[in-house]
């Protein structure tokens, strides 16, 4: 499947740290990249259970709302020993009221593996699904995973979200702890983009 490349395309996130990575993927094919929240496109609630159903939603309200194609992103932390949690999850759990605490989210992943007692496995892997949408409907997916271990305390202060306590399988420095075009170059994101970028014809 050949997909038309865009000329222009609206990122459907208003995460920071999401948009430059995202960006920095998108930039060496020439796409300019729209940030939602520049063209004050509110960030829908994302009421699925799956990383697709949500980075479907999100793509589909841009696309509608901005009349440009749109790519969305829905990610998360999976962590085997607390059967896939947080998941869809993943940022709720950073969430406190007053915005959102990744050090709070790190900390409650750690006390759960903790509560399962010593030897509990660590092993965990970072998915994403990226949902490129059009304005007349069409869309299509494309799915990355990084699998990997979670070490305690925290390491480095790249990245974002759970970053820090996440070490790739065949690594030994945190995606915290990498430099950023490294991160990019194996990460969950990149791999479902690099199969986006194929359907784009290379």
């Amino acid at each position: 499947m050949t997909l038309p490349r865009p000329e222009r395309l609206v990122i459907a996130t208003h995460n920071p740290g999401k948009l430059d990575e995202i960006a920095a993927l998108l930039a060496p094919l020439g796409v300019e990249c729209i940030a939602a929240g520049s063209l004050g496109l509110a960030e829908p609630a994302e009421t699925e259970a799956s990383f697709a159903g949500n980075a479907l939603l999100k793509a589909r309200f841009a696309a509608e709302g901005a009349g440009l194609p749109a790519l969305a992103d829905d990610s998360g932390l999976c962590v085997d020993a607390l059967g896939g949690a947080p998941g869809v999850h993943t940022a709720d759990w950073a969430e406190t009221g007053q915005g959102r605490d990744w050090d709070l989210a790190m900390r409650k992943v750690e006390d759960r593996l903790e509560a399962l007692g010593p030897g509990v496995p660590r092993t965990a892997a970072f998915h994403c699904t990226l949902a490129l949408a059009w304005p007349d409907g069409r869309h299509a997916l494309f799915e990355g995973r990084c699998p990997g271990v979670l070490v305690w305390p925290p390491r480095g202060a790249r990245g974002f979200g759970y970053d820090p306590m996440f070490v790739a399988d065949g690594q030994s420095l945190t995606f915290g702890e990498m430099e950023p075009a490294k991160k990019h170059a194996i990460s969950h994101r990149a791999r479902a983009f690099a199969k986006l970028v194929e359907a784009w014809g290379g």
